[in-house]
């Protein structure tokens, strides 16, 4: 029996198997293409992503291949410095396409042992008490103790295990492609800028070569958006916002996205979990869908391999679905509020330039970049110390980094005064005495995903934290 089958081998999906192998989870990735994925839906890594990379030592894989821009203009598009005083070490998005993403994280989970099967479509599942049974498209049957759906917004394993999918169908649509231009770089730049005076979803992005990845938005809500739309459509929609079609030609791919916004009731049925686009949509505006979903692995890792290896608490799997669902609710109401600064109605506009106003105050940027970057979650711990629940970002201590640490995924005690001790726990949490200029408190205990457990100094008080989120002491 497969300990864990994820459905899906988008970069939510490949995440989640990389986290499970570092936990010494048996992972089968099941992806119905033959091939990677050739569309950039997502073109960049918000700070939040950036961070959870770098605990994983995979960073300088992304570096080379990414370009650096200022985080200020994400907000709806409303362009503004970036915010000082930023709680992060990494102020800044990377800029990458999707396709190089997938391709990087998934050799990363090749590279820890993750088998990926291609060609593989996910048709039906049956579970029991002990596992999970899932049936292909060529009649091929596979069992395993859990079954995870990343497999997007029109998820099948969502709509087999019953899991409803309520939320507000798409009202608009937008054509996206990658193509080659025919007209001068100047002309297409003083074109753009005058019609996204009116329009924010309107663009033509430089990928090299003379291609472009072009957005527009389309006429009216097709039927199927899952046909794509023809180059003549393109071409028909940039004359009606342009005025011209900028001489478009040879394109590498075209799709259509849309506003839709829906929320899984629940992210678990038994044995079979979902995460990433499979549990959320939205509209793309702030960029933060595939960070959403790599987020989501990133929590779901190592509770479910905790579960696997035995040594989980009780409850600690629910807490997967208790912490990320109100995530995703945010970013759900977070990207419906940037949807309505971004229409060219007089309402929405007169919003746009008060909130653009109130963006001036210092506090009010930074709050909006933190929520959007996902840097300002706080996961509901209870009462305690303003750290408690928040991730901690990466701070320099006297023999390196934190985040140097974490490259394995287990917790950690990182402990300022040398008091303390995990003896019991040494399997699950590592024991590291240092310190940091940076950090005001005696102790922190980090959960596998840096958020912190618990804050303090007493070690009696420590002793009731390390069960509740890394199960019994061993004998």
């Amino acid at each position: 029996m497969i300990d864990v089958i994820v459905a899906g081998g988008g970069p939510t999906g490949v995440w989640l198997a990389s986290e499970l192998r570092l936990q010494g989870v048996q992972v089968v990735v099941l992806e119905k293409d033959a091939g990677p994925t050739k569309v950039a839906r997502a073109t960049g890594i918000h700070v939040r992503t950036i961070e959870v990379m770098e605990q994983r030592g995979l960073l300088e894989r992304f570096v080379p291949l990414s370009t650096q821009y200022p985080i200020g203009g994400f907000f709806a598009g409303i362009s503004k410095p970036t915010p000082v005083r930023l709680d992060t070490t990494h102020p800044y998005i990377f800029g990458i396409m999707q396709p190089v993403t997938e391709r990087l994280l998934t050799e990363h989970a090749i590279e820890l042992g993750t088998e990926i099967r291609r060609e593989c479509e996910l048709v039906g599942l049956s579970q029991d008490d002990d596992g999970v049974t899932v049936e292909l498209a060529d009649g091929t049957r596979l069992r395993s103790r859990y079954l995870v759906g990343c497999d997007g917004g029109r998820s099948t394993v969502r709509k087999l295990i019953g899991i409803d999918f309520p939320g507000e169908p798409a009202r608009q649509e937008w054509l996206l492609g990658e193509m080659e231009v025919g007209v001068p770089v100047e002309t297409l730049d003083e074109v753009i800028t005058e019609v996204r005076k009116t329009v924010k979803a309107f663009g033509a992005m430089p990928l090299g070569d003379g291609v472009y990845r072009v957005g527009v938005p389309a006429d009216g809500v097709a039927e199927d958006r899952t046909v794509p739309p023809t180059l003549d459509e393109i071409k028909q929609q940039l004359q009606v916002y342009a005025g011209t079609d900028f001489g478009v030609h040879s394109p590498r791919w075209l799709s259509r996205f849309g506003d839709a916004t829906r929320l899984a009731d629940s992210y678990r049925t038994g044995r079979v979990l979902l995460a990433g686009d499979a549990a959320h949509i939205h509209p793309p505006v702030g960029g933060q869908g595939l960070n959403l979903g790599v987020q989501d692995a990133f929590n779901l890792g190592w509770k479910l391999a905790a579960e696997i290896n035995g040594w989980a608490p009780e409850g600690l799997l629910d807490t997967y679905e208790s912490e990320r669902r109100p995530v995703a609710a945010d970013v759900l109401e977070f990207t419906r509020a940037q949807m309505e600064l971004m229409s060219p109605e007089p309402g929405p506009q007169a919003v746009r330039r008060l909130v653009s106003e109130l963006m001036d105050f210092e506090d009010v940027h930074r709050y909006l970049i933190e929520r959007i970057t996902g840097i300002g979650i706080r996961y509901d711990f209870g009462e305690g110390h303003e750290l408690l629940g928040r991730r901690m970002r990466d701070v320099e201590l006297k023999r390196g980094r934190l985040f140097e640490l974490m490259h394995s995924g287990r917790g950690l005690l990182l402990d300022q005064t040398g008091r303390h001790s995990v003896e019991g726990w040494a399997d699950r949490v590592d024991h590291v005495v240092d310190v940091s200029e940076e950090l005001d408190v005696p102790a922190v205990l980090l959960r596998p995903d840096g958020h912190v457990a618990w804050v303090g100094e007493d070690q009696q008080e420590l002793l009731t934290y390390l069960p509740k989120w890394f199960g019994a002491a061993a004998n």
